[in-house]
């Protein structure tokens, strides 16, 4: 707070109707106080740090946090700073056009200068902020910061990201990173949160009820509370493996990469498709996945969304053609011909197949987590929303949703490598051939 309107302290305390007794130019001031209105773990440490953990559940008040320290920074004298977050859009729509982003937060005579197409926002100092998006690490090799705001690290496809963030935070005497974040058991978070020289500030969607509607929070609260995911979501738990999964996050990151191989011999689309398209209704899981001749697997992509018939139709078809998939597999126990009947009506070159589930989930998945626990499953970045699901879906749960990107994953890795263990069939005099059921 300005050192003029000290006294505003003492009157929110003692008289509701505070603001009243302002002047004009005291409440255009007012307006802008940051350190007025903030809740306090919404405030910086005030002691020495180098990363502050801003840690806490959806509408917690994290940008408008993130956003506000940043403003501190720029108006300390600090220059030249970076914003990450996972993707480019993220940056722009969350960091900072939105309604809690960065140019929210200044009034109008002091808002900075955002020019997209140079990635850059100057401020009113003269100081200079460049926007890397967290899914193309490199362009974060070289650049020298002395503050950043990190946001939703934990939903960054590559760790590599974080990394090249922290090697290039070594301009000013003391340069500094907010990172602000909905929790998940990355490896990233892990080390964060168990390092005891990063302060964390943690919050639950409910600390912000005075701002946030009342219809979200009733729904979030009919829906979410008491469930794994509310724990996380809503009040920011960083939770452990479930006991039962047939996956662990561990084992995910075990065999992640970067890249994906040159030397892929398959590439395919799977679909789980959902039978209704409410609010309430499953999510269409849309996975796409690779083999090597060497039974390699790769997750390419989860398209998964919720979504009318037409909509994951047409979803599918641009991911078999951005990925030059050679089949797209449907599951087809509730749909069967009309699914592929919209695919052929959309795209007829389209090589789509129907699987019916003979099995239960659990048998199904278990070979492909087998395959998990073998090392040859690698994901190529991170896929937050398909590996929470993952590392949660308990098969002995009978109360547990439809595990739908999990149906998709494990049909799409399952025809992978089914097809590469048909063997090649014997015909007379010792001579081989491809065996007619091998699926090319």
């Amino acid at each position: 707070m300005s050192s003029n309107l000290s006294h505003i302290a003492k009157l929110t305390d003692d008289d509701p109707t505070w603001t009243e007794a302002l002047t004009e130019d005291e409440a255009a001031e007012v307006m802008w106080d940051w350190p007025l209105w903030a809740r306090p773990q919404q405030l910086a440490p005030d002691h020495d740090w180098t990363t502050w953990l801003v840690c806490a559940g959806r509408g917690f008040g994290k940008t408008r946090t993130g956003a506000e320290w940043v403003r501190q920074k720029v108006d300390a004298g600090a220059n030249r700073g970076a914003l990450v977050a996972a993707t480019a859009a993220d940056i722009r729509d969350v960091m900072v056009e939105g309604e809690s982003g960065i140019l929210s937060v200044y009034p109008s005579w002091q808002r900075p200068k955002w020019e997209p197409s140079k990635r850059r926002l100057t401020f009113h100092t003269g100081a200079i902020a460049t926007t890397y998006s967290a899914d193309e690490p490199d362009r974060l090799r070289g650049p020298q910061h002395e503050w950043a705001w990190a946001d939703e690290l934990a939903a960054w496809r590559y760790a590599d990201a974080w990394d090249q963030l922290q090697f290039g935070l070594r301009l000013g005497q003391h340069p500094q990173c907010c990172v602000t974040t909905t929790p998940r058991p990355t490896r990233v978070m892990r080390e964060l949160i168990a390092d005891e020289t990063v302060p964390v500030s943690t919050g639950s969607t409910y600390d912000n009820a005075a701002n946030l509607a009342g219809s979200f929070l009733s729904l979030m609260e009919s829906k979410y509370e008491g469930t794994r995911l509310g724990r996380q979501e809503l009040h920011a738990e960083l939770l452990e493996d479930v006991e039962g999964a047939l996956w662990t996050q561990a084992l995910i990151d075990a065999e992640r990469v970067r890249n994906v191989p040159p030397n892929l011999s398959r590439v395919v689309v799977a679909v789980d498709p959902a039978t209704t398209n409410t609010a309430k209704s499953d999510e269409t899981g849309i996975i796409v996945a690779a083999a090597t001749t060497d039974r390699q697997f790769y997750v390419l992509a989860d398209a998964s969304a919720r979504d009318t018939p037409d909509g994951w139709v047409r979803r599918a078809i641009a991911e078999y053609d951005g990925w030059h998939a050679d089949a797209l597999f449907v599951e087809a126990n509730q749909g069967g011909d009309a699914w592929l009947s919209m695919i052929d009506n959309v795209d007829a070159t389209v090589n789509a197949r129907k699987v019916h589930a003979s099995l239960s989930k659990r048998l199904r998945a278990e070979p492909v987590a087998a395959l998990y626990e073998q090392g040859r499953v690698h994901h190529v970045g991170l896929f937050s929303t398909l590996e929470d699901q993952m590392a949660t879906w308990d098969p002995n749960d009978r109360q547990a949703g439809s595990p739908d990107r999990i149906d998709a994953l494990v049909w799409a890795i399952g025809e992978l490598d089914r097809a590469l263990r048909v063997p090649d069939a014997v015909v007379p005099f010792g001579a081989t051939r491809p065996s007619p059921w091998k699926i090319t």
